[in-house]
């Protein structure tokens, strides 16, 4: 068993599927548009985003974030390096022996961490 989507409300689903596609890698093959509405974005891994539209996704936990594991301390400076760049609101850096993180915030304010281990 593994997980195999993740559903997000969010305001525009345009900018949240370019976010995602940019930074994340959702752009394996074509989005998918369901009859409510919903848009699914999905990665190399096979993994869903369901991009619900939603005037107001509402107040988040501060708690809550999803992550994404990459393969080297290098891939996370990569990133955060080009998220930083281009902008993106970065809310916390982790440099340590065992860890290297960093999370961002998305168009909607949802919390996206990257990190090694």
């Amino acid at each position: 068993m593994r997980l195999a989507h993740l559903a997000l409300p969010v305001r525009d689903q345009e900018r949240s599927r370019r976010f995602y596609a940019t930074y994340f890698g959702f752009g394996a093959g074509p989005a998918q548009r369901y009859d409510d509405g919903v848009l699914i974005i999905r990665n190399a891994d096979g993994f869903d985003l369901a991009l619900a539209a939603s005037p107001d996704p509402g107040p988040l936990p501060s708690f809550l974030h999803f992550g994404f594991r990459v393969d080297s301390p290098a891939r996370v400076r990569e990133l955060l390096a080009r998220v930083s760049a281009d902008g993106v609101q970065v809310v916390e850096e982790v440099e340590e022996p065992g860890l290297v993180s960093f999370k961002c915030v998305d168009p909607d304010g949802y919390v996206v961490e990257v990190y090694w281990e």
